[in-house]
């Protein structure tokens, strides 16, 4: 096992050339040097302090670790997989654990990053961690993956602790990966302690301690930042027509619930084509997710037809929302774009160079700082039930994510104002200022 803290410097983010297709991956942009060029311009435009800036120029620890598992033919294969802890002035890391062939440690500094930004802005006490292992989980078993996972947690050893680094489902992993984490890391405390085990995680399964809404709660927190941004726009959700890039539990979610309030889903895709509505009832939000539960994808739902993917961006609708990878909005597709609003769903979906078109076009972002940062809301209060004991009741879970969500809405449209700039500056600007009042605050040491 390794652990060495980044040494790169803060500098704007390259423009890489776009690619002749249109995205269908992870895409290549180096998404930490993004990151960073995107808290430069924040600190700008609020004065940051130049010792915050120099702290959260690199992560604080970064734990690489290479493994072995024995697989089901006997055969025995070494996995790669990470850990990046970026910043925890306000709390323990929190982060979710991904497996994913494309994972690497500059797609995970992102992502930690990302995470201290999201929590900051919505002013839960945890810092940004994230973590994942290069894999392509579709070639194992469930007990490879399981094995995996245990070896996984058992290599990471003393990085994660309910005090001091929680981790959460992300993507490819779910409650059954963090049951299993439990239960592994539960074998490494002294027997007196184990108790404490369900609070290292969360987006458990009920039956192990999790909370009821947490499958949910990033679609849940997508859909309430659209509601209040069609409030703003003084035009009804249920007059609303939607687009979902990715059906998995954040996007399929985010559907369900704003075709519960009368919206209608035109057009869904994801790895395995894209689809759309025959007429103008739309798609069903919950039959297609319970066709993509069967089949493994949006493709060959029945009532549906199967298009292009430069016709799924061109679909005309009033909501876009990315729910898939990172760099999938690129200045190709941005230009393609027919909505009035972008609610990112996924970390990262928008390439820098896609936010410029989509502001000469005029069409609104809900950066993923905040669109989707109802997941560690909820993942907060499981970390609360798991450590006190007393269960939350889902009408609780609802309406203080929903409050949480909203006080940090206001916060960024007042900061964008009053500051002239974009939201996702101003989501950045407004986090990196909670940051600084507890650097401000208790100093550095020594």
């Amino acid at each position: 096992m390794t652990v060495a803290p980044s040494t790169t410097t803060l500098e704007a983010p390259s423009s890489p050339p776009q690619s002749a297709e249109l995205p269908t991956s992870h895409g290549q942009h180096k998404l930490f040097q993004r990151v960073r060029g995107q808290m430069n311009r924040a600190a700008d435009a609020i004065g940051l302090a130049p010792q915050v800036r120099t702290i959260l120029d690199s992560p604080g620890c970064e734990v690489s670790v290479t493994f072995p598992v024995n697989m089901d033919d006997g055969s025995v294969e070494k996995f790669t997989g990470y850990r990046v802890q970026h910043n925890n002035v306000l709390g323990p890391f929190k982060g979710g654990i991904r497996y994913h062939h494309d994972v690497s440690i500059d797609e995970v500094r992102a992502l930690a990053a990302w995470m201290t930004i999201k929590c900051a802005l919505v002013d839960i006490p945890f810092g940004g961690a994230k973590g994942g292992v290069q894999v392509d989980p579709a070639r194992l078993s469930r007990r490879e993956i399981e094995r995996m996972t245990r070896r996984f947690v058992y290599a990471l050893g003393a990085n994660i602790g309910p005090g001091y680094d929680v981790p959460a489902p992300d993507v490819n992993t779910d409650a059954r990966t963090m049951a299993w984490i439990v239960d592994t890391f539960a074998a490494t405390m002294p027997p007196q302690e184990r108790y404490r085990a369900p609070a290292v995680v969360t987006g458990k399964p009920l039956s192990a301690g999790g909370i009821v809404g947490r499958e949910k709660a990033t679609g849940q927190g997508v859909a309430d930042l659209i509601a209040m941004w069609a409030a703003d726009e003084e035009c009804p959700v249920d007059g609303l027509s939607f687009t979902v890039q990715g059906y998995g539990k954040v996007g399929s979610w985010a559907a369900r619930i704003l075709q519960g309030q009368g919206a209608t889903l035109r057009a869904a895709q994801d790895v395995t084509g894209a689809i759309r509505a025959k007429d103008d009832a739309g798609l069903d939000a919950e039959l297609l997710a319970e066709h993509v539960k069967q089949r493994g994808g949006v493709a060959g739902f029945p009532g549906s037809e199967s298009f292009s993917l430069e016709e799924f961006f061109a679909t005309p609708a009033d909501v876009f929302i990315p729910a898939a990878m990172e760099n999938q909005v690129t200045a190709e597709t941005a230009s393609l774009l027919k909505v009035r609003v972008v609610a990112e769903g996924a970390n990262g979906p928008t390439t820098p160079e896609a936010d410029e078109v989509l502001t000469e076009r005029g069409i609104a972002v809900i950066p993923d700082v905040l669109c989707n940062a109802g997941g560690v809301i909820v993942s907060y209060f499981e970390w609360l039930q798991s450590r006190g004991g007393a269960p939350w009741s889902a009408a609780s879970v609802d309406q203080q994510l929903n409050c949480i969500l909203r006080v940090a809405y206001r916060r960024v449209r007042e900061m964008a104002a009053d500051k002239s700039l974009d939201w996702r500056t101003a989501a950045y600007a407004v986090a990196l200022h909670r940051i600084e009042q507890v650097y401000n605050e208790r100093g550095i040491f020594p």
